[in-house]
């Protein structure tokens, strides 16, 4: 099975062009390759699939072989993909996911794309559809108790559920302990992405996050966009918002007349391979 590595601000995928390949069991797979010492090494596996009414469809699958929603860093890449391999010659396309369709805007340089705009979609605070059990109609700054500490939690879906938690150092902060107890937190049916938050100023945050299934990440494109809607809706930043990672910057823009979340940032290719199995 030929495979392609690719990273976007660290967050980093092993891809498979579906219109070429098949993978009968992508839950197993996605296991075997995600393994850093003996697979290839990755956050999960992505399969890129035809679409019967979008120019592409994506498939997603964690570390641990749980088929995840939608994420933003793999959705960026697949725009490089496409186009970088001429499977299109369109810089503006639409991709099929479970948390549904996704618009992308390819930046070109000297016939490649380096940068990709996603229209994330909707930001979603009603509890029932991000699943997080609450009787309020939104969970915005709300108390939680984690491992006997309290905390304050934003719960926003985009495309899948988040967890924002603004903390007062993101790199002191022990994520390792409290990353895992979120996740499988009683409040979240579905489990949880956690996002772990310092404000830097009015158009700059730090973050940190723990992804379902997968665990820490350096970068998550979903949870950089939950976070800047969880500092929003708490009066803390302006709707423009460079989101700083351990693997990279993402930027954020909310549009409020269309309530669309749009973010940008970088997508890289690592390297090509074949996997033996």
């Amino acid at each position: 099975m030929k495979f392609t590595k690719m990273q976007g601000c660290g967050n980093d995928y092993v891809y498979v062009n579906c219109f070429e390949e098949s993978v009968p069991d992508p839950a197993a797979l996605a296991v075997k390759v995600s393994d850093r010492r003996f697979g290839i090494g990755a956050d999960g596996l992505v399969l890129i699939c035809p679409s019967k009414e979008q120019d592409f469809r994506m498939r997603m699958f964690n570390a641990d072989g749980s088929e995840g929603e939608m994420c933003g860093n793999a959705i960026r890449c697949i725009g490089k993909y496409v186009y970088d391999r001429k499977m299109t010659d369109r810089t503006e396309l639409s991709v099929e996911t479970l948390g549904g369709i996704k618009y992308l805007k390819l930046a070109v340089r000297d016939g490649r794309v380096y940068e990709v705009t996603v229209n994330m979609g909707e930001p979603v605070f009603d509890p029932k559809r991000i699943p997080v059990l609450s009787e309020l109609p939104e969970v915005i700054a709300q108390p939680i108790s984690v491992l006997g500490q309290d905390y304050s939690v934003t719960a926003v879906s985009m495309g899948n559920p988040h967890a924002v938690v603004f903390v007062p150092d993101t790199d002191s902060f022990k994520l390792e302990l409290y990353g895992p107890a979120f996740e499988h937190h009683e409040c979240f049916p579905e489990r949880v992405n956690t996002e772990f938050v310092t404000i830097l100023g009015r158009d700059e945050i730090r973050m940190r996050v723990w992804e379902r299934g997968s665990g820490e990440t350096f970068a998550c494109g979903t949870g950089a966009c939950a976070s800047v809607m969880a500092c929003i809706r708490s009066g803390l930043t302006e709707d423009e918002v460079t989101v700083h990672m351990r693997g990279g910057d993402l930027r954020i823009r909310y549009d409020r007349e269309e309530n669309l979340v749009y973010m940008t940032g970088p997508a890289v290719t690592v390297f090509d391979g074949e996997w033996y199995d």
